[in-house]
């Protein structure tokens, strides 16, 4: 599973934050925007399984090397994040492209 920690998408999310307005500066990493990032669904269904789990809501984070991650967490049906509950998930380390790019299709080519 792609899980991590509430500390661990706090820190993405503020560093996303931070940072955003700077990313695009090519001196700092031209990757820094993803083409996509690819999820296993286990990790989606384990979201959606969550008690008066009602949709998934994405976060953009941003990685130590200032590359932009995708945190997702799921959502209430009072449309809160649900983040603090014994089976709280939160995912966020999917397969990132550029490194790991999935095959051409109209849309990432």
């Amino acid at each position: 599973m792609s899980a991590i920690s509430l500390s661990d998408a706090i820190a993405l999310t503020q560093n996303y934050r931070d940072n955003k307005d700077s990313i695009l500066d090519p001196k700092v990493n031209p990757d820094v925007l993803p083409i996509c990032e690819s999820f296993d669904r286990a990790d989606f269904d384990a979201l959606l399984a969550q008690t008066d789990c009602q949709g998934i809501r994405i976060y953009m984070g941003m990685d130590k090397d200032l590359n932009q991650r995708v945190v997702a967490v799921g959502v209430n049906s009072d449309d809160e994040d649900i983040l603090t509950t014994d089976e709280e998930i939160i995912i966020e380390k999917g397969v990132r492209c550029p490194d790991v790019c999935p095959p051409s299709s109209s849309l990432n080519s």
